[in-house]
């Protein structure tokens, strides 16, 4: 296994500590006038979830944790859990939707998305970056009135809600940021 240290942190680099698998969110070298340098890091604790900020020798060394992200499709939803197909070895699996619920709101069958594991335990899935969903359910716009940069609610045919443009209408296909929940274009 390969090691890292604490001066070598970087924005995204994941290491193992503490029985768990971290990612470094943000890190600040510090050198203060008495005293040894350090390094502080905020981290994210991938599979027990929750954020925490430390302070590391630059000398700390921890084991690389080499994070497989992988395509597959997602294939429907049962009520408990969302199932989904690796595309390689057509194996299929599900993921509770306590877990994923939030990441899945813009995602519908058959779309691709890609899942993360350490050590071949799955812990996190990625949408696609843009979607193209279908709007199922807005208020009626109104023409000429799109100078003021007026939103309104919809709903798309995941179910999810977001805000759009007043000229969007019922069967609409949009454009949505997964990342944000923001609309985008309409297609």
């Amino acid at each position: 296994m390969a090691t890292i240290t604490a001066g070598d942190f970087r924005n995204g680099v994941t290491f193992e500590y503490d029985n768990d698998v971290c990612q470094v969110i943000e890190f600040q070298h510090v050198k203060p006038g008495k005293g040894a340098a350090f390094v502080r890091t905020k981290y994210k604790r991938i599979m027990n979830g929750g954020i925490r900020e430390e302070s590391f020798n630059p000398t700390a060394k921890f084991e690389t944790a080499y994070i497989e992200r992988k395509e597959v499709q997602y294939l429907y939803d049962d009520g408990e859990a969302y199932n989904f197909m690796d595309q390689e070895t057509f194996d299929q699996f599900a993921m509770p939707h306590e877990e994923v619920e939030d990441r899945m709101k813009f995602v519908k069958e058959e779309m691709t998305v890609k899942i993360m594991s350490y050590k071949g335990k799955i812990f996190d899935l990625e949408p696609p970056l843009f979607v193209e969903l279908e709007v199922t359910e807005t208020e009626p716009g109104f023409k000429g009135n799109t100078s003021t940069g007026a939103t309104k609610p919809c709903t798309v045919e995941t179910g999810a809600q977001i805000n759009v443009p007043l000229f969007v209408e019922i069967g609409d296909k949009i454009q949505i940021d997964t990342r944000t929940g923001e609309y985008l274009k309409r297609v």
